[in-house]
């Protein structure tokens, strides 16, 4: 069965001639202008956040440090796990240069005019959807480390290539410290934003793909993957809508995995009734029900 679901993907992928797309899709090379698409994005989302601008006033090089947290995050998160030296991703000079140049021309360019630029929706898409490709290589260059030291580790190299992929945001805390802000309610595993789910997804399918339970060649793995990310982010950007395909399954799988039945919340009521004590809201639903009834009362 395997076999036929392979060769029912490469039929596809010869039927629309995709094969010598995917295959030079997977030879491109990511540096120089990925990277420093990549470098863009980042340090603009850096600047985007609330207080950034008077960090860059008052201390250019807090500023300087969260921006290269918000560039190497991932590469340092998953050298953390690997037991790999973090200051590893900050040896390629070239890179980090090419970084720090980027952070200097986002936050301190006269006129502003390469953020203005940048900021404009035409350019903004193609810097994001340039951006996304690294995703991909992210993704796939921890799984393969990860699974270089630990052969057959699902579990490890779904970590290590989430972590590559989106180690900016998990460690989101940790930057904003850097900041001198402390919100540790934004934590990414409490509530965890679209660049976080898409980036665990591909760590899923890659490492499934790598311990063979996929039966899909890598360059088409990279293909399918980076047209998926790249098309929906172009999409959610272009209708400025946060709302995207992975929300119904995520929908469906919380209602089924972790929604407590309905009997086990009145049996949970009706003990704390008699306990004299006031029962915790456990589901979405009776959050709303809460903020709905407190809404009446005032």
């Amino acid at each position: 069965m395997t076999g036929n679901l392979s060769a029912s993907i490469m039929d596809v992928f010869a039927f629309f001639n995709l094969n010598e797309l995917a295959f030079g899709l997977s030879k491109l090379p990511m540096f120089p202008y990925f990277d420093m698409a990549h470098y863009i994005i980042s340090v603009m989302s850096l600047r985007e956040q609330p207080g950034a601008l008077c960090v860059s006033q008052r201390s250019p090089l807090a500023c300087w440090f969260s921006s290269m947290l918000y560039c190497f995050g991932g590469a340092v998160l998953s050298a953390l796990m690997l037991a790999d030296a973090p200051v590893a991703p900050l040896s390629n000079t070239t890179n980090l240069l090419l970084a720090t140049l980027m952070w200097y021309l986002v936050f301190y360019c006269p006129l502003d005019l390469v953020y203005s630029l940048a900021s404009l929706l035409p350019l903004r898409l193609v810097l994001t959807a340039m951006k996304e490709v690294t995703r991909t290589w992210k993704v796939l260059s921890g799984v393969s480390q990860a699974g270089s030291k630990y052969s057959d580790a699902l579990f490890v190299m779904v970590a290590v290539g989430w972590a590559k992929g989106a180690g900016g945001g998990l460690i989101s805390n940790f930057e904003q410290l850097v900041r001198g802000v402390w919100k540790p309610e934004t934590n990414e595993l409490l509530k965890m934003s679209y660049p976080t789910k898409v980036t665990l997804l591909g760590a899923v399918v890659f490492s499934l793909q790598q311990c063979r339970y996929l039966p899909i060649q890598t360059h088409q793995l990279i293909f399918i993957y980076t047209l998926f990310t790249v098309t929906n982010k172009t999409r959610m950007m272009l209708l400025g809508s946060s709302s995207h395909p992975l929300s119904s399954l995520e929908s469906f799988l919380y209602k089924t995995l972790f929604v407590r039945p309905l009997t086990d919340l009145s049996a949970e009521h009706t003990h704390s009734k008699h306990n004299g004590s006031v029962p915790e809201p456990t589901t979405p639903q009776t959050h709303t029900k809460e903020a709905e009834t407190s809404k009446k009362t005032n």
